[in-house]
């Protein structure tokens, strides 16, 4: 099997191309209803499909969450499989987010399905929590490597339960989350143009106090329905702002099931995010 480039270079070669956005792949109960679909496994299918193919040949990343399909037991893992192999045929990258956190082989495990070139699930990257300790993600961040690989490693999110966690003060002092922010940094020393470690933080924080120059990707949930926009982007990530990979889920969905409303709602989150990326 052809070993793929480092996925910081694959990340960077497909947000310059496509444009710098990835689209949650988010079939929850409520968006079922509002597409006129039933809550079960077709409709999930149909969901499903509708968004990879009108948006996996032209959106950088496709971000499928886990539990939407693992709701349904094994026909839904099989719809996730399929979202998976078809999205990655188009050209979309993958991000699973399926915010594993667990140690020794359970997390090898968890790094084997999401992140072994032979699983029907790999995908390109996927997100997983620290908050076992950064060394318990070690599996996860050397199957990562040798499959050319992303991890996407939680620090800010844009919860608001998250800050009482993550803004606590580590044993070495300031925050929880620098210090994973500099475990993320430590990983991707050297790497160019980006390192496969990148690092969860929310769009919605304001300032978010914290240095996030990691040399690695910036994955950015909260912009739409959240209520973060493209032009926030500047404040809250400063010089790293260009290796921000904003995350929309809600503000493309609920323009389908008309395929063309998902296009040009992700074009037109693409093209906000340039122009306030261009302009930071």
């Amino acid at each position: 099997m052809t070993p793929l480039e480092p996925f910081g270079a694959r990340l960077r070669h497909a947000m310059d191309t496509r444009g710098p956005l990835c689209v949650g792949i988010d079939p929850h109960a409520s968006l079922l209803t509002a597409w006129g679909l039933n809550d079960d496994v077709n409709g999930l299918e149909r969901f499903t499909r509708t968004v990879v193919e009108a948006l996996a040949d032209r959106v950088a990343v496709l971000k499928p969450q886990s539990a939407f399909f693992e709701r349904f037991g094994s026909r839904g893992i099989a719809v996730l499989e399929k979202a998976v192999e078809e999205s990655r045929a188009a050209g979309a990258l993958v991000l699973m987010d399926a915010k594993r956190g667990d140690i020794g082989s359970t997390m090898g495990a968890y790094a084997e399905a999401f992140l072994r070139k032979d699983s029907p699930l790999f995908s390109d990257a996927v997100t997983v929590s620290p908050y076992l300790g950064f060394g318990s993600l070690r599996p996860a961040l050397d199957q990562a490597v040798l499959s050319g690989c992303g991890v996407f490693v939680l620090a800010l999110t844009s919860n608001p339960e998250g800050a009482e966690v993550q803004r606590a003060t580590a044993s070495r002092g300031g925050s929880l989350a620098q210090l994973m922010l500099n475990h993320m940094a430590d990983e991707n020393a050297g790497a160019d143009p980006m390192g496969p470690v990148g690092a969860v933080v929310g769009a919605t924080l304001g300032d978010a106090g914290v240095d996030l120059d990691i040399k690695g990707p910036l994955l950015a949930p909260g912009i739409g329905a959240q209520g973060a926009t493209p032009a926030d982007l500047p404040r809250v990530f400063g010089s790293a702002v260009r290796n921000v990979v904003p995350s929309v889920s809600r503000g493309v969905l609920r323009h389908g099931p008309d395929p063309a409303g998902l296009r040009e709602a992700a074009e037109r989150f693409a093209d906000e995010i340039r122009v306030a990326v261009a302009g930071a």
